[in-house]
């Protein structure tokens, strides 16, 4: 048989879209011809696949070949269809039986010597395969991340040799027995370290137990970074869905397989960072640190020196909980459900409202530092909260504040009240769920609405009171909002004069 066809898959973002690997022989002068919108690497392959296959004993057809890369629309990058394109020439060829590779998915590149190296976004590809109902066959190397997908046949290779044996017959694989990714749990720092900060860490706990963003203001030395830090071990731990988000995500990020079951993300991008640095961009879109951030938490520190433009970027994915890069030839939507912390300083030099008096800023500079921040983007942070400064004690007492473990069955205590109820956190609440969950009383309804007035707060502002004054409920574990819940939340919005 002169055609063969081989299934294999692209990497768009974090998602793969199915590709075919159409080889035909036919007679002419000797060529080998590629299309199917293949970018240089793929180009590239060629020659790979040539040199794997001869130094692999098998015969390179002397025919006019003609390889077919379809949807030819995809654009089709990395080295990722190596093994897919020397089976679909041998199937072609009647070197391995054309018939058997229908039920396969195949991805691996190829080394000189038939040898099949790993590849990036094996995860991805192995749920879109699972779907499919066929069998993947990858290198041995991305194995164990590919059967992550409970369910998926993988089968494991190391050489070109070892498939065409499978193949033909003579030498069947066993599928791959998963040895299990560790699950890797770093210790996390915790809350009983950091010295006095009560309302701090307060705030700390309703921002995890309902998933609310935060800004620390304060002066330098106040603890807002070793606060934001503790955040992570307040965390309920992934669920499996979760954790399979965040493993596809660095599959296609990291240039390594997956070596251990994945914790929450916490990423702290430097505030020189770019906007596509930040939210994922490049002629081939990559992800940014919104997107590697997801599930997990995104610590913006000294948050004003992060440039505007790069800042009003995060607007849209703070509410949506994805970002679509658009390019001219194509759009890749990445997930970015996030939780923000972020911390400032009250003034440029940093001391504005200290004891010691030392801010010397004039009000012309406090100002064009605190305009870096537009309202809107202030108006998707639910907690705003000044660290104040504590007493300098070198020799701390033992602290009477909760640990990390106390902290953290507390917010697993509130976020099973919330899937119970809703099925999502409080912060991601739509406006039907606020409704339906947050209602209040007549009287507390007049007095929220009058306090926002007075306050100059926004609906949405109004709406993030709402939700944060739910999640003080249920960590008291009460089935509706009171008053003294609604005055607590409101103390964390700032008022518009």
């Amino acid at each position: 048989m002169s055609l063969a066809i081989v299934h294999s898959r692209a990497q768009v973002g974090v998602e793969a879209p199915a590709v075919t690997v159409e080889a035909h022989l036919a007679n002419g002068l000797p060529a080998l011809t590629l299309v199917g919108l293949p970018e240089t690497a793929v180009k590239e392959s060629k020659d790979r696949v040539r040199s794997a296959i001869l130094n692999a004993a098998f015969e390179f057809p002397n025919r006019r070949i003609t390889l077919n890369l379809a949807p030819a629309d995809l654009p089709k990058d990395g080295g990722r269809f190596d093994l897919a394109i020397a089976l679909g020439i041998l199937a072609a060829s009647g070197q391995v039986p054309a018939a058997s590779l229908d039920e396969y998915e195949c991805l691996g590149e190829l080394a000189l010597s038939g040898a099949v190296r790993p590849v990036q976004g094996v995860l991805p590809a192995a749920l879109a395969t699972r779907a499919a109902g066929r069998t993947l066959l990858v290198p041995a190397a991305n194995a164990e991340e590919a059967s992550l997908a409970s369910g998926l046949k993988v089968i494991a290779v190391d050489h070109l040799l070892q498939i065409a044996a499978h193949l033909n017959g003579s030498a069947p694989l066993a599928p791959y027995q998963a040895q299990g990714l560790l699950r890797q749990s770093l210790p996390y720092p915790d809350l009983a370290e950091v010295q006095g900060q009560l309302a701090a860490k307060r705030a700390l706990l309703v921002a995890a137990a309902g998933s609310h963003n935060l800004l620390l203001s304060g002066p330098p030395g106040t603890g807002k970074t070793l606060l934001a830090s503790r955040l992570p071990g307040l965390l309920p731990p992934l669920d499996e869905s979760e954790a399979l988000q965040v493993a596809a995500i660095h599959s296609v990020a990291s240039h390594t397989p997956l070596q251990h079951w994945p914790q929450r993300p916490f990423r702290t991008p430097h505030h020189s960072a770019s906007g596509p640095a930040l939210v994922g961009g490049g002629s081939r879109p990559q992800p940014g640190e919104i997107t590697l951030a997801h599930q997990g938490v995104l610590f913006l520190d000294e948050l004003p020196e992060f440039d505007r433009k790069v800042l009003e970027v995060l607007r849209e994915p703070l509410e949506s909980g994805h970002i679509v890069i658009a390019r001219a030839r194509d759009k890749v939507r990445f997930p970015a459900r996030f939780q923000l912390v972020a911390a400032m300083n009250p003034c440029p030099c940093g001391y504005l409202g200290d004891a010691s008096n030392r801010c010397r800023c004039t009000p012309e500079q406090i100002q064009r530092y605190r305009a870096k921040l537009s309202g809107p983007l202030l108006d998707r942070i639910d907690l705003h909260l000044t660290v104040a400064r504590e007493s300098t004690a070198l020799e701390v007492p033992a602290q009477d504040g909760e640990s990390t473990a106390e902290a953290a069955a507390k917010v697993a205590r509130a976020r099973e009240l919330q899937l119970q109820r809703q099925g999502v956190a409080n912060a991601f609440l739509d406006l039907p769920g606020l409704r339906q969950h947050c209602a209040l009383s007549e009287t507390d309804r007049h007095w929220l609405e009058n306090a926002c007035e007075r306050l100059g707060l926004s609906l949405r502002a109004a709406h993030r009171v709402l939700k944060v004054a739910r999640t003080l409920a249920d960590l008291a574990d009460e089935r509706q909002i009171a008053r003294t819940h609604l005055a607590e939340a409101l103390q964390y919005r700032p008022g518009m004069g």
